[in-house]
């Protein structure tokens, strides 16, 4: 497997999924750009920098500072193989709860972020007629639950723009896939990863037990992610590549379920549906 190194470019590196795909990355001996926000904290968690790895402290939300993170890989690598969009933070809380502050930030990140990722390598991708682009979203953007509306709303985004930009960028040697994994076990509902909403309304008690049940599954979650870094690492190897891409037993069964609910609603409300449409002549 990948008997030619790539370069990969990946956002949100210093833990979680990030973490665990630099590291194997790096040991399978393919070149690494890795961003964080902090980049003292991704050299403590990756190691040094080196002819293989390029640490880079990076502000998603900065178009100048993303723009200048994928020029200095192209300089030092030559090309761009992979750009992965990892980096992100869950938002718990209900519509009313959240703040516009709270929510704008939430899709800053989540999806602005990712979508300056895109709009600054695609340049590069372009002009090499080749590259894949792995736009990590969750299982809450495909099937959401209680209490995290925000943060699907912030994944369904991903699911939706990647989608397009598969159609959009093909005819350039592209590929893309959006990945929803389920419940793994990473620091991804630790206070570094997860904000609650700061004014909780008491009457929202479906919202409240919601988040306890997921503060409940820390260190608990099913998906191991190294298993989910190298199913990665596999994906990016394949020449006709899925645009979607489900991680985790969790996040498949949510996904079947997802399914059969829209069926089932779109199929029991057909002649309502059909009933809009002007007479046929």
């Amino acid at each position: 497997m990948m008997d030619t190194p790539k370069v990969w470019f990946i956002t949100g590196a210093s833990k979680g999924l990030g973490l665990s795909l630099v590291k194997q990355l790096l040991a399978n001996g393919q070149f690494v750009a890795a961003t964080s926000r902090r980049q003292d904290e991704l050299l403590q968690a990756a190691g040094p920098a080196s002819d293989h790895f390029l640490p880079l402290q990076v502000d998603l939300t900065d178009e100048s500072s993303v723009a200048n993170a994928l020029d200095k890989t192209h300089r030092s690598f030559r090309r761009i193989d992979v750009v992965v969009n990892n980096a992100g933070y869950g938002i718990g809380g209900s519509i009313e709860e959240l703040t516009d502050e709270e929510t704008r930030q939430g899709f800053e990140v989540n999806v602005f972020g990712s979508l300056n990722v895109i709009r600054h390598a695609l340049p590069y991708l372009r002009a090499q007629q080749s590259g894949h682009i792995i736009n990590i979203s969750s299982i809450a953007g495909i099937s959401a639950s209680s209490g995290w509306a925000i943060y699907a709303a912030t994944k369904f985004a991903m699911v939706g723009f990647s989608e397009v930009l598969a159609d959009d960028v093909k005819e350039f040697g592209i590929k893309v896939t959006v990945v929803a994994p389920g419940a793994f076990r990473t620091r991804f509902l630790s206070s570094d990863s997860l904000v609650l909403a700061q004014k909780p309304i008491d009457a929202y008690t479906s919202v409240r037990a919601s988040h306890a049940k997921y503060k409940q599954m820390d260190g608990e979650q099913a998906g191991d992610p190294e298993k989910a870094a190298d199913a990665l690492i596999r994906l990016a190897d394949e020449a006709n590549p899925p645009v979607y891409l489900l991680l985790g037993s969790d996040a498949y069964r949510r996904a079947m379920n997802k399914l059969d609910v829209l069926n089932q609603t779109f199929t029991s409300h057909e002649a309502l549906t059909k009933s809009t449409d002007f007479p046929q002549s």
